[in-house]
């Protein structure tokens, strides 16, 4: 059995109907109105973010790789320890879980399809593949080998026979391309006709740029990336057409942000000025007594059953 098999982890038919139902669930968010999709890098932060009552979540390879000690890249954080983290976010929560797949950890299509296939075994929902190389010199596939690679994820998750949705990046705008709106629409466009159930370009925050990736793979759904204060409510987003907002390593650069503005002022300045206005040990903690008690519960009624 592969190593990441949820049913490994969970209880038998009730573990795959439990998933099942996560990725209807999914589907379902994309088919009207707009969802903000926020990205845990450990359980406890998909623990509480679920809490909050955000309807899905999305693993995040910076965030993740940045408490491991690593760089945000593929020859660092490499497809097993992704997987593994995916895995534990998905087993964690009782929302469907859209995974950071980087660029399939292989150049490939048949990579592609293969690391895929392991990805669904996670317990996902859904999965991103990107179209980034890598490489600074030719920082983006070429387009027809670009739509391969999709076009392979799609068999991957066909033959799978889950029902998890595809998103497929062009990562014009990250890499800098010259003209990276009309080229990020090229690559969308393709990606949507090689079964890319979702599109996804991450970079632009004005509403001109965001507008014309949505109209441009309209009725696909589009996902739209927020890691910064652009001036831009959910509500103004979601006024363009937007089906989903992703925040990638945003929450997990808050935390961040805090940590080392704290920690810098303790050594520079020799200052506690930095615990100012923390929230409390005891509402984090006794969030945590709750929810800790709730899953022991459900696992005792679990077992009983």
């Amino acid at each position: 059995m592969n190593k990441f098999e949820p049913g490994m982890t969970t209880q038998g038919r009730e573990s795959v109907e439990n998933f099942r139902a996560r990725r209807r669930a999914f589907r379902a968010l994309h088919e009207a109105g707009c969802f903000v999709i926020p990205n845990p890098w450990d359980v406890g932060s998909a623990r509480y973010l679920q809490q909050l009552g955000f309807p899905a979540l999305a693993t995040t390879s910076a965030g993740f790789a940045f408490s491991q000690g690593m760089p945000d890249s593929e020859g660092a954080l490499m497809c097993e320890r992704n997987l593994a983290y995916i895995a534990d976010i998905a087993g964690a929560v009782d929302v469907p879980v859209n995974a950071d797949f980087a660029s399939g950890y292989g150049a490939s299509p048949q990579d592609v399809a293969d690391n895929v296939t392991r990805c669904i075994a996670a317990g996902v929902a859904g999965l991103s593949i990107e179209d980034a190389t890598g490489d600074p010199s030719s920082p983006l596939y070429e387009l027809p080998l670009a739509v391969e690679r999709v076009r392979a994820a799609r068999e991957a998750i066909n033959q799978s026979r889950a029902d998890v949705l595809l998103t497929a990046r062009a990562e014009c705008f990250l890499v800098g391309h010259h003209d990276a709106l009309r080229e990020s629409v090229r690559r969308l466009q393709a990606f949507a006709e090689a079964g890319a159930d979702v599109l996804f370009a991450p970079g632009p925050h004005d509403p001109t740029g965001i507008k014309a990736l949505v109209d441009a793979v309209r009725p696909k759904p589009i996902n739209v990336l927020v890691v910064r204060d652009s001036g831009l409510s959910v509500a103004d987003i979601a006024a363009l057409g937007v089906r989903r907002i992703s925040v990638g390593g945003a929450l997990a650069l808050a935390a961040w942000t805090g940590f080392t503005r704290a920690a810098q002022k303790l050594k520079s300045e020799g200052s506690f000025a930095g615990f100012a206005s923390l929230v409390s040990y005891a509402d984090i903690n006794g969030f945590f007594v709750t929810d800790y008690g709730t899953r022991q519960s459900d696992r005792r009624r679990s077992a009983g059953a």
